[in-house]
Protein backbone atom coordinates (compact mmCIF):
# COMPACT_ATOMS: atom_id res chain seq x y z
CA UNK A 1 0.00 0.00 0.00
CA UNK A 2 1.37 3.42 -0.88
CA UNK A 3 2.10 5.97 1.83
CA UNK A 4 0.45 9.36 1.35
CA UNK A 5 1.05 12.62 3.10
CA UNK A 6 -1.12 15.69 2.51
CA UNK A 7 1.04 18.79 2.49
CA UNK A 8 0.26 22.36 3.34
CA UNK A 9 -1.81 24.52 1.01
CA UNK A 10 0.16 26.69 -1.41
CA UNK A 11 -1.19 29.90 0.08
CA UNK A 12 -4.39 31.85 -0.57
CA UNK A 13 -5.99 30.70 -3.81
CA UNK A 14 -3.30 28.10 -4.25
CA UNK A 15 -3.58 24.37 -4.63
CA UNK A 16 -2.24 21.42 -2.70
CA UNK A 17 0.81 19.19 -2.85
CA UNK A 18 0.81 15.48 -2.13
CA UNK A 19 3.77 13.12 -1.96
CA UNK A 20 3.10 9.43 -2.60
CA UNK A 21 5.66 6.73 -1.84
CA UNK A 22 4.71 3.71 -3.91
CA UNK A 23 7.11 1.54 -1.88
CA UNK A 24 8.53 2.66 1.44
CA UNK A 25 10.53 -0.54 2.11
CA UNK A 26 14.13 -0.23 0.91
CA UNK A 27 17.69 -1.40 1.58
CA UNK A 28 20.86 0.71 1.65
CA UNK A 29 21.87 1.43 -1.93
CA UNK A 30 18.27 1.01 -3.09
CA UNK A 31 15.77 3.50 -4.48
CA UNK A 32 12.58 4.97 -3.00
CA UNK A 33 9.99 5.25 -5.78
CA UNK A 34 7.03 7.60 -5.81
CA UNK A 35 5.57 10.77 -7.20
CA UNK A 36 4.84 14.33 -6.15
CA UNK A 37 1.39 15.54 -7.18
CA UNK A 38 0.89 19.33 -7.34
CA UNK A 39 -2.74 20.39 -7.85
CA UNK A 40 -3.49 23.96 -8.94
CA UNK A 41 -5.99 26.10 -7.07
CA UNK A 42 -8.06 29.06 -8.25
CA UNK A 43 -5.07 31.14 -9.44
CA UNK A 44 -1.95 30.51 -11.51
CA UNK A 45 1.26 30.14 -9.51
CA UNK A 46 4.92 30.21 -10.46
CA UNK A 47 6.74 27.21 -9.05
CA UNK A 48 10.45 27.93 -8.87
CA UNK A 49 11.64 24.48 -7.93
CA UNK A 50 10.77 21.12 -6.42
CA UNK A 51 13.20 18.92 -4.52
CA UNK A 52 13.30 15.85 -2.30
CA UNK A 53 15.61 15.01 0.57
CA UNK A 54 16.40 12.30 3.08
CA UNK A 55 16.39 13.25 6.75
CA UNK A 56 17.38 11.49 9.95
CA UNK A 57 16.86 12.49 13.58
CA UNK A 58 20.25 12.04 15.23
CA UNK A 59 21.76 12.51 18.67
CA UNK A 60 24.19 15.39 19.07
CA UNK A 61 26.41 15.87 22.11
CA UNK A 62 25.83 19.25 23.75
CA UNK A 63 27.90 19.81 26.86
CA UNK A 64 27.18 17.00 29.29
CA UNK A 65 23.96 15.86 27.60
CA UNK A 66 22.60 14.92 24.18
CA UNK A 67 19.97 16.63 22.06
CA UNK A 68 18.07 15.46 18.99
CA UNK A 69 18.70 17.16 15.64
CA UNK A 70 17.06 16.70 12.24
CA UNK A 71 19.91 16.17 9.80
CA UNK A 72 19.47 16.09 6.03
CA UNK A 73 21.88 13.68 4.37
CA UNK A 74 20.75 13.62 0.72
CA UNK A 75 18.85 15.94 -1.64
CA UNK A 76 17.83 15.77 -5.30
CA UNK A 77 16.18 18.35 -7.56
CA UNK A 78 13.06 17.33 -9.50
CA UNK A 79 13.11 19.40 -12.68
CA UNK A 80 13.15 23.19 -12.99
CA UNK A 81 10.66 26.03 -12.72
CA UNK A 82 7.14 25.76 -14.15
CA UNK A 83 3.80 27.53 -14.09
CA UNK A 84 1.08 25.76 -12.16
CA UNK A 85 -2.13 26.71 -13.93
CA UNK A 86 -5.37 27.11 -11.99
CA UNK A 87 -7.11 23.74 -11.70
CA UNK A 88 -4.25 21.87 -13.41
CA UNK A 89 -2.54 18.77 -12.03
CA UNK A 90 1.23 18.47 -12.30
CA UNK A 91 2.65 14.99 -11.50
CA UNK A 92 6.39 14.47 -11.05
CA UNK A 93 7.59 10.86 -10.66
CA UNK A 94 10.80 10.28 -8.76
CA UNK A 95 13.34 7.68 -7.77
CA UNK A 96 15.34 8.79 -4.73
CA UNK A 97 18.60 6.90 -4.20
CA UNK A 98 19.32 5.68 -0.67
CA UNK A 99 22.98 6.11 0.36
CA UNK A 100 24.81 2.87 1.17
CA UNK A 101 25.57 4.13 4.68
CA UNK A 102 21.91 4.72 5.55
CA UNK A 103 21.12 3.11 8.94
CA UNK A 104 18.71 0.21 9.11
CA UNK A 105 15.38 0.93 10.78
CA UNK A 106 13.96 -2.60 10.87
CA UNK A 107 15.53 -5.91 11.92
CA UNK A 108 13.72 -9.24 11.52
CA UNK A 109 10.42 -7.43 11.06
CA UNK A 110 10.90 -5.34 14.21
CA UNK A 111 10.83 -1.57 13.79
CA UNK A 112 13.73 -0.09 15.75
CA UNK A 113 12.58 2.55 18.19
CA UNK A 114 14.02 6.01 17.57
CA UNK A 115 15.21 5.29 14.04
CA UNK A 116 13.41 8.17 12.34
CA UNK A 117 14.41 8.33 8.68
CA UNK A 118 12.24 9.59 5.86
CA UNK A 119 11.65 11.67 2.76
CA UNK A 120 11.06 15.40 2.88
CA UNK A 121 9.58 17.45 0.02
CA UNK A 122 10.41 21.10 -0.57
CA UNK A 123 8.56 23.39 -2.98
CA UNK A 124 9.88 26.86 -3.82
CA UNK A 125 7.02 29.27 -4.58
CA UNK A 126 7.62 32.97 -5.26
CA UNK A 127 10.58 33.30 -2.88
CA UNK A 128 8.92 31.09 -0.27
CA UNK A 129 9.51 27.48 0.71
CA UNK A 130 6.77 25.00 1.50
CA UNK A 131 8.37 22.07 3.35
CA UNK A 132 6.59 18.91 4.38
CA UNK A 133 6.71 16.69 7.43
CA UNK A 134 8.72 13.50 7.29
CA UNK A 135 7.35 10.68 5.13
CA UNK A 136 8.90 7.65 6.87
CA UNK A 137 10.75 4.90 5.02
CA UNK A 138 11.69 1.46 6.34
CA UNK A 139 15.32 0.50 5.73
CA UNK A 140 16.01 -3.24 5.88
CA UNK A 141 19.52 -4.74 6.26
CA UNK A 142 21.57 -5.79 3.25
CA UNK A 143 22.19 -9.56 3.07
CA UNK A 144 25.77 -9.08 4.31
CA UNK A 145 24.52 -7.00 7.23
CA UNK A 146 21.86 -9.57 8.01
CA UNK A 147 24.55 -12.27 8.18
CA UNK A 148 26.34 -10.37 10.96
CA UNK A 149 23.08 -9.71 12.81
CA UNK A 150 22.15 -13.40 12.52
CA UNK A 151 25.54 -14.34 13.99
CA UNK A 152 24.78 -12.37 17.15
CA UNK A 153 21.41 -14.11 17.41
CA UNK A 154 23.03 -17.55 17.00
CA UNK A 155 25.39 -16.74 19.89
CA UNK A 156 22.44 -15.86 22.12
CA UNK A 157 22.77 -12.07 22.09
CA UNK A 158 19.60 -10.03 22.49
CA UNK A 159 18.91 -6.76 20.74
CA UNK A 160 18.86 -3.88 23.23
CA UNK A 161 18.53 -0.62 21.31
CA UNK A 162 19.83 1.44 18.41
CA UNK A 163 20.67 5.08 17.96
CA UNK A 164 22.08 7.45 15.38
CA UNK A 165 24.87 9.77 16.48
CA UNK A 166 26.37 12.79 14.76
CA UNK A 167 30.10 12.31 14.24
CA UNK A 168 32.59 10.00 12.51
CA UNK A 169 34.09 6.61 13.25
CA UNK A 170 37.83 6.87 12.68
CA UNK A 171 39.45 4.55 10.19
CA UNK A 172 36.29 3.74 8.23
CA UNK A 173 34.96 4.72 4.82
CA UNK A 174 32.28 6.90 6.43
CA UNK A 175 31.09 9.87 4.37
CA UNK A 176 27.76 10.74 6.02
CA UNK A 177 27.90 13.13 9.00
CA UNK A 178 26.42 10.53 11.37
CA UNK A 179 26.53 6.80 12.10
CA UNK A 180 24.34 4.13 13.67
CA UNK A 181 25.10 2.01 16.72
CA UNK A 182 23.16 -1.22 17.34
CA UNK A 183 23.51 -2.48 20.91
CA UNK A 184 23.28 -6.12 22.00
CA UNK A 185 23.04 -7.65 25.46
CA UNK A 186 25.19 -10.80 25.91
CA UNK A 187 24.04 -14.26 27.01
CA UNK A 188 25.11 -15.66 30.38
CA UNK A 189 28.24 -17.42 29.17
CA UNK A 190 29.90 -14.06 28.45
CA UNK A 191 29.90 -13.04 32.10
CA UNK A 192 31.47 -9.69 32.78
CA UNK A 193 30.56 -8.36 29.36
CA UNK A 194 28.10 -5.49 29.61
CA UNK A 195 27.15 -5.12 25.95
CA UNK A 196 28.48 -5.08 22.40
CA UNK A 197 27.87 -2.21 20.00
CA UNK A 198 27.79 -2.77 16.25
CA UNK A 199 28.13 -0.25 13.40
CA UNK A 200 28.01 -0.77 9.63
CA UNK A 201 29.67 1.62 7.19
CA UNK A 202 29.02 0.42 3.64
CA UNK A 203 29.67 1.47 0.08
CA UNK A 204 28.64 -0.27 -3.14
CA UNK A 205 31.30 -3.00 -2.84
CA UNK A 206 31.98 -3.76 0.82
CA UNK A 207 31.42 -2.53 4.34
CA UNK A 208 33.35 -1.81 7.50
CA UNK A 209 31.97 -3.69 10.50
CA UNK A 210 32.85 -1.98 13.77
CA UNK A 211 32.40 -3.81 17.09
CA UNK A 212 33.09 -2.42 20.53
CA UNK A 213 32.81 -3.58 24.13
CA UNK A 214 32.85 -1.31 27.19
CA UNK A 215 32.53 1.78 25.03
CA UNK A 216 33.53 5.06 26.62
CA UNK A 217 31.25 7.95 25.51
CA UNK A 218 32.52 9.60 22.35
CA UNK A 219 35.70 7.48 22.12
CA UNK A 220 36.67 4.84 19.54
CA UNK A 221 40.08 3.42 20.50
CA UNK A 222 41.57 1.18 17.81
CA UNK A 223 44.41 0.20 20.12
CA UNK A 224 42.08 -1.39 22.63
CA UNK A 225 41.40 -5.14 22.61
CA UNK A 226 37.71 -4.30 23.13
CA UNK A 227 37.53 -2.77 19.66
CA UNK A 228 37.38 -4.75 16.43
CA UNK A 229 36.99 -3.44 12.88
CA UNK A 230 36.98 -5.65 9.81
CA UNK A 231 35.85 -5.50 6.19
CA UNK A 232 33.09 -7.66 4.72
CA UNK A 233 32.36 -7.88 1.00
CA UNK A 234 28.73 -7.29 0.12
CA UNK A 235 28.79 -10.13 -2.40
CA UNK A 236 31.25 -12.67 -0.93
CA UNK A 237 30.31 -12.78 2.75
CA UNK A 238 28.80 -16.29 2.64
CA UNK A 239 32.13 -18.10 2.96
CA UNK A 240 32.71 -17.12 6.61
CA UNK A 241 31.14 -18.53 9.77
CA UNK A 242 30.50 -15.17 11.38
CA UNK A 243 29.16 -16.63 14.62
CA UNK A 244 32.44 -18.55 15.07
CA UNK A 245 34.42 -15.41 14.18
CA UNK A 246 32.62 -13.30 16.76
CA UNK A 247 32.78 -16.00 19.41
CA UNK A 248 36.56 -16.35 18.96
CA UNK A 249 37.06 -12.62 19.41
CA UNK A 250 34.86 -12.57 22.51
CA UNK A 251 36.64 -15.62 23.93
CA UNK A 252 40.08 -14.09 23.34
CA UNK A 253 39.16 -10.82 25.04
CA UNK A 254 37.23 -12.58 27.80
CA UNK A 255 40.13 -14.90 28.54
CA UNK A 256 42.58 -12.04 28.89
CA UNK A 257 40.20 -10.12 31.13
CA UNK A 258 39.10 -13.19 33.09
CA UNK A 259 35.50 -12.81 31.92
CA UNK A 260 35.08 -16.45 30.89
Amino acid sequence: MGFKKLLASLGAGGGNVETVLTESNVVPGGVVQGEVRVEGGSVDQEIQGLSLGLQARVEVESGDHEVKQDLEFARTQLGGAFTLRAGAVHVVPFGLEIPWETPVTCIAGQQLRGMDIGVTTELAIARALDSTDLDPITVHPLPAQQAILDAFTRLGFRFKSADMEKGHIRGTRQRLPFYQEIEFLPPQQYRGLHQVELSFVADGREMDVVLEMDKKPGLFSEGSDTYRSFVVGLHDFQGTDWAAYLNQWLADVGGRRNWL
